[in-house]
Protein backbone atom coordinates (compact mmCIF):
# COMPACT_ATOMS: atom_id res chain seq x y z
CA UNK A 1 0.00 0.00 0.00
CA UNK A 2 1.29 3.24 -0.87
CA UNK A 3 1.97 6.15 1.40
CA UNK A 4 -1.13 8.38 0.28
CA UNK A 5 -3.31 5.52 0.29
CA UNK A 6 -3.08 4.72 3.82
CA UNK A 7 -3.02 8.31 4.72
CA UNK A 8 -6.38 8.57 2.65
CA UNK A 9 -7.65 5.46 4.20
CA UNK A 10 -6.58 6.90 7.76
CA UNK A 11 -8.53 9.99 6.78
CA UNK A 12 -12.00 7.73 6.08
CA UNK A 13 -11.45 5.39 8.91
CA UNK A 14 -11.10 8.92 11.31
CA UNK A 15 -14.10 11.14 9.31
CA UNK A 16 -16.11 8.80 7.05
CA UNK A 17 -16.32 8.79 3.40
CA UNK A 18 -14.70 11.10 1.48
CA UNK A 19 -15.54 13.54 -1.79
CA UNK A 20 -14.59 12.63 -4.71
CA UNK A 21 -13.47 16.41 -5.08
CA UNK A 22 -11.50 15.62 -1.47
CA UNK A 23 -10.15 12.23 -3.34
CA UNK A 24 -8.76 13.97 -6.25
CA UNK A 25 -7.19 17.04 -4.15
CA UNK A 26 -5.18 14.42 -2.71
CA UNK A 27 -4.06 12.09 -5.54
CA UNK A 28 -2.98 14.52 -7.58
CA UNK A 29 -1.80 17.49 -4.95
CA UNK A 30 -0.98 16.41 -2.20
CA UNK A 31 2.31 18.17 -2.00
CA UNK A 32 4.25 14.51 -0.73
CA UNK A 33 3.30 12.05 -2.68
CA UNK A 34 0.42 14.10 -5.18
CA UNK A 35 0.42 12.44 -9.02
CA UNK A 36 1.65 16.60 -10.23
CA UNK A 37 4.02 17.28 -7.60
CA UNK A 38 6.32 14.05 -7.62
CA UNK A 39 7.33 14.08 -11.28
CA UNK A 40 7.25 14.36 -14.58
CA UNK A 41 4.18 12.94 -16.12
CA UNK A 42 4.05 13.92 -19.80
CA UNK A 43 5.21 12.54 -23.65
CA UNK A 44 6.11 9.44 -24.64
CA UNK A 45 7.55 8.43 -21.72
CA UNK A 46 5.41 9.54 -19.19
CA UNK A 47 1.57 8.64 -18.30
CA UNK A 48 0.19 10.59 -21.13
CA UNK A 49 0.87 13.59 -23.87
CA UNK A 50 -0.86 17.07 -24.67
CA UNK A 51 -1.50 18.83 -28.05
CA UNK A 52 1.62 21.13 -27.56
CA UNK A 53 4.30 17.80 -27.17
CA UNK A 54 2.65 16.03 -30.65
CA UNK A 55 2.90 19.22 -32.31
CA UNK A 56 5.34 22.57 -32.24
CA UNK A 57 2.51 23.83 -34.69
CA UNK A 58 -0.08 23.83 -31.89
CA UNK A 59 1.63 26.31 -29.81
CA UNK A 60 2.83 28.54 -33.24
CA UNK A 61 -0.52 28.64 -34.13
CA UNK A 62 -1.86 29.97 -30.62
CA UNK A 63 1.30 32.23 -30.54
CA UNK A 64 0.43 33.97 -33.64
CA UNK A 65 -3.51 33.53 -32.47
CA UNK A 66 -2.51 35.95 -29.57
CA UNK A 67 -0.04 38.03 -31.75
CA UNK A 68 -3.43 39.08 -33.71
CA UNK A 69 -5.16 39.47 -30.37
CA UNK A 70 -3.13 41.40 -28.79
CA UNK A 71 -3.48 43.79 -32.34
CA UNK A 72 -7.13 43.17 -31.63
CA UNK A 73 -7.06 45.02 -28.07
CA UNK A 74 -4.96 47.83 -29.67
CA UNK A 75 -1.78 46.62 -29.27
CA UNK A 76 -1.21 47.76 -25.73
CA UNK A 77 2.85 48.68 -24.61
CA UNK A 78 2.24 45.92 -21.78
CA UNK A 79 0.86 42.80 -22.03
CA UNK A 80 0.86 40.22 -19.08
CA UNK A 81 0.67 36.60 -21.10
CA UNK A 82 -0.65 33.65 -18.62
CA UNK A 83 -0.73 30.12 -19.08
CA UNK A 84 -2.79 28.10 -16.36
CA UNK A 85 -1.29 24.46 -15.97
CA UNK A 86 1.68 25.03 -18.64
CA UNK A 87 2.96 21.29 -18.40
CA UNK A 88 6.49 21.06 -19.37
CA UNK A 89 7.19 24.93 -20.99
CA UNK A 90 6.60 23.77 -24.51
CA UNK A 91 3.53 25.13 -25.88
CA UNK A 92 4.98 28.81 -24.14
CA UNK A 93 8.18 28.35 -26.06
CA UNK A 94 6.63 27.38 -29.05
CA UNK A 95 4.19 30.32 -28.45
CA UNK A 96 7.08 32.43 -28.08
CA UNK A 97 8.71 31.73 -30.88
CA UNK A 98 6.01 32.55 -33.15
CA UNK A 99 5.69 35.64 -31.73
CA UNK A 100 9.19 36.80 -32.94
CA UNK A 101 7.81 37.57 -35.69
CA UNK A 102 5.70 40.14 -34.33
CA UNK A 103 8.42 41.61 -32.55
CA UNK A 104 6.43 44.26 -31.25
CA UNK A 105 3.93 41.91 -29.78
CA UNK A 106 7.14 39.72 -28.34
CA UNK A 107 8.34 43.13 -26.38
CA UNK A 108 5.21 43.69 -24.74
CA UNK A 109 4.90 40.17 -23.19
CA UNK A 110 5.18 39.82 -19.26
CA UNK A 111 4.54 35.86 -18.96
CA UNK A 112 2.88 34.50 -16.08
CA UNK A 113 2.73 30.72 -15.34
CA UNK A 114 -0.07 29.55 -13.17
CA UNK A 115 1.16 26.31 -11.36
CA UNK A 116 1.89 24.71 -7.94
CA UNK A 117 4.03 21.60 -8.65
CA UNK A 118 7.61 22.42 -7.63
CA UNK A 119 8.40 19.87 -9.73
CA UNK A 120 6.79 21.03 -12.84
CA UNK A 121 8.24 24.46 -11.49
CA UNK A 122 11.64 23.26 -12.25
CA UNK A 123 11.37 22.17 -15.50
CA UNK A 124 9.25 25.04 -17.20
CA UNK A 125 12.45 27.46 -15.63
CA UNK A 126 14.62 25.21 -17.96
CA UNK A 127 12.18 25.21 -20.91
CA UNK A 128 11.65 28.76 -20.68
CA UNK A 129 15.30 29.79 -19.61
CA UNK A 130 16.47 33.40 -20.66
CA UNK A 131 12.38 34.27 -20.46
CA UNK A 132 12.46 34.83 -17.02
CA UNK A 133 8.16 33.82 -16.07
CA UNK A 134 6.84 34.37 -13.04
CA UNK A 135 4.63 31.88 -10.99
CA UNK A 136 2.03 31.94 -8.92
CA UNK A 137 -0.57 29.39 -7.09
CA UNK A 138 -3.74 31.26 -8.89
CA UNK A 139 -4.45 33.97 -11.24
CA UNK A 140 -5.33 36.14 -8.06
CA UNK A 141 -1.86 36.79 -7.27
CA UNK A 142 -1.28 38.46 -10.79
CA UNK A 143 -0.81 41.81 -11.32
CA UNK A 144 -3.60 43.82 -13.27
CA UNK A 145 -3.89 44.82 -16.75
CA UNK A 146 -4.13 44.12 -20.33
CA UNK A 147 -4.58 40.27 -20.32
CA UNK A 148 -4.18 37.42 -22.96
CA UNK A 149 -4.90 33.83 -20.88
CA UNK A 150 -4.48 30.70 -22.42
CA UNK A 151 -5.63 27.23 -20.43
CA UNK A 152 -4.90 24.10 -22.65
CA UNK A 153 -6.18 20.93 -20.00
CA UNK A 154 -6.33 22.91 -17.32
CA UNK A 155 -10.18 22.28 -16.35
CA UNK A 156 -10.10 18.71 -16.78
CA UNK A 157 -7.86 18.57 -13.67
CA UNK A 158 -9.52 20.30 -11.53
CA UNK A 159 -11.61 18.34 -8.39
CA UNK A 160 -14.99 17.68 -9.26
CA UNK A 161 -18.03 16.81 -6.76
CA UNK A 162 -20.04 13.95 -8.01
CA UNK A 163 -23.84 13.40 -7.13
CA UNK A 164 -25.91 10.58 -7.43
CA UNK A 165 -29.64 10.04 -7.99
CA UNK A 166 -31.38 7.29 -5.42
CA UNK A 167 -34.79 6.80 -4.33
CA UNK A 168 -35.06 9.16 -2.14
CA UNK A 169 -33.53 11.98 -3.93
CA UNK A 170 -29.68 13.06 -4.93
CA UNK A 171 -27.11 12.20 -3.10
CA UNK A 172 -23.54 13.02 -2.85
CA UNK A 173 -21.41 9.83 -4.53
CA UNK A 174 -18.07 9.54 -2.07
CA UNK A 175 -15.17 7.75 -1.47
CA UNK A 176 -14.71 5.20 1.43
CA UNK A 177 -14.15 1.49 2.52
CA UNK A 178 -15.61 -1.16 0.79
CA UNK A 179 -14.73 -5.20 1.23
CA UNK A 180 -11.18 -3.88 2.70
CA UNK A 181 -10.65 -1.85 -0.65
CA UNK A 182 -11.45 1.73 -1.60
CA UNK A 183 -14.61 2.29 -3.17
CA UNK A 184 -17.55 4.66 -4.14
CA UNK A 185 -20.26 4.86 -1.65
CA UNK A 186 -23.38 7.33 -0.91
CA UNK A 187 -22.93 9.81 1.42
CA UNK A 188 -25.08 13.13 2.57
CA UNK A 189 -28.18 14.22 0.38
CA UNK A 190 -27.26 17.04 -2.12
CA UNK A 191 -27.03 20.37 -0.71
CA UNK A 192 -29.89 23.00 -1.44
CA UNK A 193 -26.72 25.56 -2.45
CA UNK A 194 -25.85 23.18 -5.67
CA UNK A 195 -27.54 23.95 -9.05
CA UNK A 196 -31.18 22.27 -9.83
CA UNK A 197 -30.14 18.65 -10.56
CA UNK A 198 -32.77 16.71 -12.63
CA UNK A 199 -35.44 15.63 -10.55
CA UNK A 200 -36.43 12.89 -13.90
CA UNK A 201 -33.04 11.93 -13.70
CA UNK A 202 -33.10 7.54 -14.01
CA UNK A 203 -32.05 5.83 -10.58
CA UNK A 204 -28.26 5.58 -10.76
CA UNK A 205 -27.75 8.58 -12.71
CA UNK A 206 -24.33 10.54 -12.01
CA UNK A 207 -24.31 14.25 -12.11
CA UNK A 208 -21.17 16.55 -11.90
CA UNK A 209 -20.40 19.38 -10.75
CA UNK A 210 -16.49 21.80 -10.17
CA UNK A 211 -16.83 24.59 -7.75
CA UNK A 212 -12.94 24.82 -8.64
CA UNK A 213 -13.65 25.92 -12.08
CA UNK A 214 -16.47 28.11 -11.00
CA UNK A 215 -13.81 29.79 -8.54
CA UNK A 216 -11.64 30.60 -11.41
CA UNK A 217 -14.35 31.64 -13.69
CA UNK A 218 -15.48 34.00 -11.08
CA UNK A 219 -11.76 35.81 -11.10
CA UNK A 220 -10.93 35.40 -14.83
CA UNK A 221 -14.18 37.15 -15.14
CA UNK A 222 -13.53 39.91 -13.24
CA UNK A 223 -10.16 40.27 -14.66
CA UNK A 224 -11.61 40.27 -17.86
CA UNK A 225 -14.34 43.28 -16.89
CA UNK A 226 -11.46 45.11 -15.43
CA UNK A 227 -9.04 45.59 -18.01
CA UNK A 228 -8.82 44.59 -21.72
CA UNK A 229 -7.81 41.06 -22.55
CA UNK A 230 -8.99 37.98 -23.87
CA UNK A 231 -9.04 33.61 -22.46
CA UNK A 232 -8.80 31.07 -24.82
CA UNK A 233 -9.87 27.52 -23.28
CA UNK A 234 -8.64 23.99 -25.24
CA UNK A 235 -10.33 21.18 -23.04
CA UNK A 236 -12.06 18.00 -23.15
CA UNK A 237 -15.56 18.07 -22.71
CA UNK A 238 -19.33 18.46 -23.31
CA UNK A 239 -20.94 22.25 -24.62
CA UNK A 240 -24.57 21.32 -23.17
CA UNK A 241 -24.85 20.27 -19.51
CA UNK A 242 -25.39 16.32 -19.22
CA UNK A 243 -25.40 13.87 -16.69
CA UNK A 244 -22.62 10.77 -16.89
CA UNK A 245 -19.71 9.99 -15.12
CA UNK A 246 -16.26 11.49 -16.16
CA UNK A 247 -13.97 10.93 -14.11
CA UNK A 248 -10.99 8.46 -15.76
CA UNK A 249 -7.71 7.67 -14.44
CA UNK A 250 -4.37 7.63 -17.36
CA UNK A 251 -1.21 5.60 -16.35
CA UNK A 252 0.91 4.62 -18.93
CA UNK A 253 -1.23 5.88 -21.72
CA UNK A 254 -4.08 3.72 -21.17
CA UNK A 255 -7.11 4.30 -19.23
CA UNK A 256 -7.03 2.44 -15.45
CA UNK A 257 -9.15 2.61 -12.28
CA UNK A 258 -9.55 5.95 -10.56
CA UNK A 259 -9.34 4.24 -6.54
CA UNK A 260 -6.01 1.87 -7.98
CA UNK A 261 -2.91 3.17 -6.00
CA UNK A 262 -4.35 7.06 -5.70
CA UNK A 263 -0.82 9.44 -6.66
CA UNK A 264 0.33 7.29 -9.20
CA UNK A 265 -2.30 8.16 -11.83
CA UNK A 266 -3.84 11.55 -13.77
CA UNK A 267 -7.43 11.50 -12.84
CA UNK A 268 -9.32 14.15 -14.84
CA UNK A 269 -13.26 14.80 -15.77
CA UNK A 270 -14.62 16.55 -19.10
CA UNK A 271 -15.52 19.92 -18.78
CA UNK A 272 -18.57 21.48 -18.26
CA UNK A 273 -18.02 24.36 -20.60
CA UNK A 274 -22.00 25.44 -20.33
CA UNK A 275 -21.39 25.79 -16.95
CA UNK A 276 -17.85 27.60 -17.23
CA UNK A 277 -19.64 29.93 -19.54
CA UNK A 278 -22.14 31.08 -17.66
CA UNK A 279 -20.19 31.91 -14.51
CA UNK A 280 -18.08 33.61 -16.67
CA UNK A 281 -20.71 36.30 -17.99
CA UNK A 282 -21.97 36.05 -14.58
CA UNK A 283 -18.85 37.94 -13.68
CA UNK A 284 -18.70 40.63 -16.95
CA UNK A 285 -16.94 38.81 -19.33
CA UNK A 286 -18.45 37.59 -23.28
CA UNK A 287 -18.05 34.58 -24.13
CA UNK A 288 -18.39 32.26 -27.52
CA UNK A 289 -19.59 29.01 -27.57
CA UNK A 290 -17.34 25.75 -27.50
CA UNK A 291 -16.17 25.03 -31.11
CA UNK A 292 -14.11 21.92 -31.90
CA UNK A 293 -10.37 21.54 -31.68
CA UNK A 294 -10.58 20.59 -35.55
CA UNK A 295 -12.50 23.63 -36.40
CA UNK A 296 -10.20 26.25 -34.34
CA UNK A 297 -6.83 25.00 -35.66
CA UNK A 298 -7.99 24.91 -39.00
CA UNK A 299 -9.67 28.20 -39.14
CA UNK A 300 -6.49 29.46 -37.85
CA UNK A 301 -4.31 27.52 -40.62
CA UNK A 302 -3.30 24.28 -39.48
CA UNK A 303 -3.28 22.73 -42.48
CA UNK A 304 -1.03 25.76 -44.14
CA UNK A 305 1.12 25.68 -41.94
CA UNK A 306 1.58 22.14 -42.22
CA UNK A 307 1.97 22.11 -45.80
CA UNK A 308 4.47 25.08 -45.16
CA UNK A 309 6.79 22.80 -42.60
CA UNK A 310 6.40 19.88 -45.36
CA UNK A 311 8.53 22.12 -47.73
CA UNK A 312 11.97 21.65 -45.88
CA UNK A 313 11.24 18.41 -43.77
CA UNK A 314 13.03 15.40 -44.49
CA UNK A 315 10.46 12.03 -45.30
CA UNK A 316 10.74 10.59 -41.70
CA UNK A 317 10.07 14.46 -40.11
CA UNK A 318 7.25 14.92 -42.48
CA UNK A 319 5.42 11.59 -42.11
CA UNK A 320 5.62 12.56 -38.12
CA UNK A 321 4.29 16.01 -39.41
CA UNK A 322 1.36 14.75 -40.99
CA UNK A 323 0.74 12.36 -38.36
CA UNK A 324 0.55 14.70 -35.60
CA UNK A 325 -1.69 16.94 -37.23
CA UNK A 326 -4.33 14.34 -37.91
CA UNK A 327 -4.14 13.42 -34.23
CA UNK A 328 -5.44 16.75 -33.58
CA UNK A 329 -7.66 17.88 -35.68
CA UNK A 330 -9.03 14.06 -36.86
CA UNK A 331 -12.68 13.77 -35.37
CA UNK A 332 -11.93 10.10 -34.43
CA UNK A 333 -8.76 11.30 -32.09
CA UNK A 334 -8.49 14.79 -30.61
CA UNK A 335 -10.40 16.64 -33.50
CA UNK A 336 -13.95 16.36 -32.06
CA UNK A 337 -13.81 15.20 -28.38
CA UNK A 338 -11.27 18.38 -27.52
CA UNK A 339 -13.60 21.84 -27.66
CA UNK A 340 -12.06 25.30 -27.81
CA UNK A 341 -14.00 28.33 -26.53
CA UNK A 342 -13.13 32.15 -26.12
CA UNK A 343 -13.90 34.48 -23.47
CA UNK A 344 -13.39 38.26 -23.97
CA UNK A 345 -13.82 42.06 -22.40
CA UNK A 346 -16.96 42.77 -23.23
CA UNK A 347 -15.71 45.49 -25.46
CA UNK A 348 -13.97 43.21 -27.69
CA UNK A 349 -14.29 42.69 -31.53
CA UNK A 350 -14.89 38.92 -32.28
CA UNK A 351 -11.39 37.32 -32.35
CA UNK A 352 -9.51 34.62 -35.23
CA UNK A 353 -11.19 31.43 -34.95
CA UNK A 354 -14.39 32.56 -33.78
CA UNK A 355 -15.68 35.18 -36.08
CA UNK A 356 -18.89 33.22 -36.46
CA UNK A 357 -19.41 32.53 -32.64
CA UNK A 358 -23.05 34.02 -31.13
CA UNK A 359 -21.50 36.26 -28.62
CA UNK A 360 -23.35 36.07 -24.95
CA UNK A 361 -22.87 38.56 -22.32
CA UNK A 362 -25.16 37.98 -19.48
Amino acid sequence: MSPLEALIRDRIAGDGPISVAEFMELALGHPDHGYYMTGDPFGAAGDFITAPEISQVFGELIGLWAAVTWQQMGSPKNLILIECGPGRGTLMKDMLRAAKSVPDFARAIDIHLVENSPAMRRRQEETLAGHAPCWHDDIATIPAGATILVANEFLDALPIHQFVSTDTGWVERCIGIANEELAFVTGKTASACLPALPSDAPRGAIFETCPAAMDFADRLGRRLRSAPGAALVIDYGHGEPAAGDTLQAIHRHAFADPLTDPGKADLTAHVDFDAFARRLRSAGAATSDPITQSEFLGTIGIQERTQQLLKTASPEAGANLVSATSRLTDPAEMGELFKVMVATSPEMPRLAGFESWAEETC
